[in-house]
């Protein structure tokens, strides 16, 4: 896989070819800054510094890098902007909201009546029967995971 893309946003605010970038954090292995539109003051993403599409191309080690800036990030915000909450956000492929196929993860601190709103819908609708058999295809899958 390669390191970097040419045309990746992010990949730029790694190889420190974004002058805006709003950089908050850097190391070995991770890069961290403010998106250009923040959803709330404070927002952050973490990405890697390796090119990594989605979390299907994101092997343990990077994933292991990324989560533990997550979790210093996340103290870091909680310390800075004290928020009563935070969301952290990851998603893959358009149909998810990715806009930016560089793997990236949003810490975004929240509040009570913030511009986020709710990210859940308020209810879902699925039989007992769609909920066993998409229990039974995923502890398949699960089974099958450490065998890759």
């Amino acid at each position: 896989m390669p390191t970097s893309l040419p045309d990746c946003p992010f990949c730029e605010i790694v190889q420190r070819d974004d002058l805006d970038a709003r950089e908050v954090y850097r190391d070995e292995h991770v890069v961290a800054f403010f998106p250009t539109d923040p959803a709330v003051l404070g927002h952050t993403m973490v990405v890697p510094r390796e090119h990594v599409p989605d979390i299907w191309e994101l092997d343990e080690d990077t994933a292991g890098h990324l989560a533990r800036a997550a979790v210093r990030l996340a103290g870091a915000i909680r310390e800075a902007v004290h928020p009563e909450g935070l969301n952290v956000i990851q998603s893959n492929g358009e149909v998810a909201t990715q806009t930016v196929f560089h793997l990236h993860v949003h810490l975004v601190p929240r509040w009570d009546g913030d511009a986020m709103g709710p990210i859940w819908p308020e209810e879902a609708d699925y039989s007992e029967a769609e909920k066993d058999d998409t229990l039974a295809r995923v502890r398949e899958a699960c089974r099958n995971v450490g065998s890759r």
